[in-house]
């Protein structure tokens, strides 16, 4: 057990911190870089060059250095670097660090693989340490990332260099049960990294939390938390920061817009891009092919390469949820030789980590959306990145390959392009991405259709398995934005499910309708359709409530995958749904449009020889040329005779009317006697006297026998009581019947 360390120790000790503090201000400030200046410009110190305050009580320049401990930076975080085996900076560190250190705003752009990471961890602990932080001060850095796996990356790195300091650190991601928890201590921590949804939780949620003194900022991905699914949130937390803080931006792919700009408040910012004039955009050690292969021969492929690799550390991207739990699962059953792993967003965040941990570890094949496919630094190199379907943009491209050939590192890289979208090689050239285009060798190529076909007959949940994955790719492509590369028209959908070993194409009903749409617009005697009519997707279903914790990370991948449910129970009723024709298909909370466009039928009006007339032809001024024209003064003296036939009308409709009324209210009046007689009955039950009262609440019955022959032998009985009617009453008493059956 270690002693209490004593009061001039503690005391000793502060006096130092303070006294380094100050050289470290003192030489920040006097070796300042220019605004807007390049520090790789600077020639490099020499490796023997004294460092910090020299004898003419100046201090070395830190602008244009090479190695870590030639800033101007504590010694706590100088132990932390040494610690993680970390001396020599990279170029976006040699550029972006002596502007962060100044306090000054960073858009910083570099390759994948190129230590983003320690460029904003370094300026965090030294802001904080500068400024004496300690507990009681709150929140003093938010470091922002778009997913948790990247979180958690971040986190490790900052507790691995800035292990010597004092600060408390958090690690605020969503998918996880300790929200109470982190509600708790969330006010006691220095340091937050956190993704978006979470971060807001906490802003809307947890009581007293308190941003107003925090000192920096910090967006990793920053091109995709500022775009879209992030949107927001990120503008509901911006609000609620400071605007006097040091804002820093970090993306392989960044963004110099105008209105990002304005909303984070950045203030003259120092825009870096190390490798703006790189001869590549990508790593340099990266070997990226190109395959054309058709949409069918996907998997083939997949399958082929797998079983070709088995020594191979390989990244396998697709670009939806439900494609890859199939591929995983049916992979998995046909046994490759090599373990497979898969990695979405539908997974419980433990499982997720998990995962990313043992493919660290172990060689395998990682099959996954591209919630990996930004920032995560895998600990072993990954020896291939495999892109099964085409990434969005030239962006997505740069950070999937960016998996591999990390630092200084060697990678490969395969994008399978359909004949469809060989557009996409012309973007990938312009953007400076040297790819080599090769053709797939086809002897050993190893078809793996028939297998998935018979496994989809040995398992029967397989099938909607299938048929998800099928469905789920084909909106992904219909949402995509460029057109000129994804055109879901062109797909050859029926061999696409033979593929997946379906033995019928599902019905698609976006599908169906497009091609109505363009069958209708090729008819002269209908309207065109609108110009969005093929955007309605039929199958809408009602999704779980999502955990607001994360519900903006799984937003913003939600837009890229479309058609993920957000369970394995939505995904069977959906496919089930899918499979079902459009015809009994109704949607749930739907509601429906008319559409304006459809053809409507005309009233005719014939005459007396069969030819047909306009309406209200029978007024017209018979005069007239044509014949069709109205006579104003008939027309008038037409609706005046219909106004006066429509108010006779209504007050015979009236008193009709009022005479159901009254008549049923006599009936209800008689109901209520005949009840209230009832209860009489059964409480005074024996009496003479009270059956008769009884009787006389009974209904009448009137008998009517009109054969006597004397005038006054008819004969009217109530309860057996016989009273004498004479004719003449019986006679309007019968009339008034029949009125009353007219009416």
């Amino acid at each position: 057990m270690k002693k209490p360390k004593s009061k001039e120790f503690r005391k000793r000790h502060r006096l130092q911190e303070d006294d380094e503090i100050k050289l470290l201000d003192s030489w920040i400030q006097s070796q300042k870089p220019d605004s807007g200046s390049n520090p790789m410009a600077f020639p490099p110190l020499p490796s023997k060059a004294p460092i910090g305050r020299l004898d003419d009580n100046t201090f070395s320049r830190y602008a244009g250095v090479t190695r870590f401990d030639q800033l101007p930076i504590s010694q706590k975080t100088k132990d932390g670097l040494r610690g993680a085996k970390m001396v020599e900076m990279t170029d976006i560190q040699r550029a972006s660090l002596p502007h962060a250190i100044c306090g000054r705003d960073i858009l910083g752009a570099a390759k994948t693989g190129s230590g983003k990471t320690l460029a904003f961890i370094i300026p965090v602990l030294e802001k904080l340490y500068r400024e004496k932080w300690g507990p009681e001060d709150g929140v003093g850095c938010i470091i922002i990332s778009p997913t948790r796996e990247l979180a958690c990356q971040l986190f490790d790195v900052l507790k691995s260099v800035g292990k010597y300091h004092n600060f408390s650190a958090g690690l605020l991601i969503g998918g996880r049960k300790d929200v109470e928890m982190e509600k708790e201590r969330v006010n006691e921590l220095n340091i937050l990294v956190c993704t978006p949804g979470r971060l807001l939780q906490h802003m809307d949620e947890t009581p007293n939390f308190d941003c107003t003194q925090m000192q920096m900022l910090v967006l990793d991905e920053a091109d995709n938390i500022l775009d879209r699914g992030f949107t927001k949130t990120v503008n509901a937390i911006i609000s609620q920061l400071p605007k006097h803080r040091q804002t820093m931006l970090f993306s392989a792919t960044q963004r110099k817009s105008i209105q990002d700009l304005a909303r984070l408040s950045l203030k003259d910012p120092e825009y870096l891009s190390v490798h703006e004039e790189s001869v590549t955009a990508t790593p340099t050690l990266l070997r990226q092919i190109v395959m054309i292969v058709p949409l069918d021969q996907k998997l083939d492929m997949l399958w082929s390469f797998i079983k070709t690799h088995l020594s191979s550390r390989t990244l396998v991207f697709l670009a939806t949820c439900k494609q890859v739990k199939f591929v995983f699962e049916a992979f998995k059953k046909l046994r490759p030789g090599i373990p497979l792993k898969c990695l979405h967003g539908r997974m419980k965040q433990e499982r997720r980590i998990a995962i990313y941990s043992e493919f660290c570890e172990k060689r395998s094949v990682l099959l996954s959306t591209d919630v990996a496919a930004r920032g995560l630094d895998f600990n072993k190199a990954v020896d291939w990145v495999i892109q099964v379907d085409c990434p969005e943009d030239v962006a997505s491209y740069i950070h999937r390959v960016g998996r591999t050939a990390r630092y200084k590192s060697e990678g490969k890289s395969v994008l399978f392009l359909m004949p469809s979208e060989t557009k996409m090689l012309e973007k990938l050239e312009a953007a400076k991405i040297p790819v080599h285009l090769s053709k797939p060798n086809k002897e050993r190529l190893q078809p793996v259709s028939d297998s998935l076909a018979s496994l989809l007959v040995k398992y029967p949940d397989f099938q909607p398995r299938a048929q998800r994955a099928f469905v789920t790719y084909l909106r992904s492509i219909r949402i995509q934005r460029d057109k000129e590369i994804f055109d879901v028209m062109k797909l050859p959908i029926d061999e696409y499910s033979t593929s997946l070993g379906l033995p019928m194409t599902p019905k698609i009903r976006f599908l169906n309708q497009k091609n109505k749409s363009k069958a209708l617009s090729t008819k002269p005697d209908l309207a065109e359709p609108e110009e969005d009519s093929d955007k309605e997707i039929t199958l809408k279903i009602p999704r779980k409530k999502p955990d607001p914790s994360n519900l903006q990370e799984e937003e913003a991948e939600k837009e890229l995958l479309l058609a993920d449910s957000s369970d394995e129970e939505e995904g069977k009723t959906s496919e089930v749904l899918d499979a079902i024709p459009p015809a009994t298909r109704v949607p749930k909370k739907k509601k429906l449009k008319i559409n304006i466009h459809r053809p409507v039928g005309t009233r005719v009006v014939f005459d007396d020889e069969g030819n047909a007339l306009p309406p209200l032809a029978r007024i017209a001024d018979t005069q007239s040329a044509k014949g069709t024209l109205l006579d104003p003064e008939q027309k008038a003296e037409y609706y005046r005779k219909m106004r006066e036939e429509l108010k006779k009308v209504d007050k015979e409709d009236k008193l009709v009317q009022r005479e159901r009324h009254r008549e049923k209210r006599i009936k209800e009046k008689i109901k209520w006697k005949e009840g209230n007689a009832e209860e009489d009955d059964n409480n005074i039950s024996g009496s003479e006297g009270n059956e008769t009262a009884d009787r006389r609440h009974k209904k009448r019955k009137i008998y009517f026998n009109s054969d006597s022959d004397d005038g006054k032998q008819t004969e009217v009985t109530t309860n057996g009581v016989s009273d004498s009617v004479t004719l003449e009453e019986q006679e309007a008493l019968a009339l008034k019947l029949l009125n009353s059956m007219h009416s």
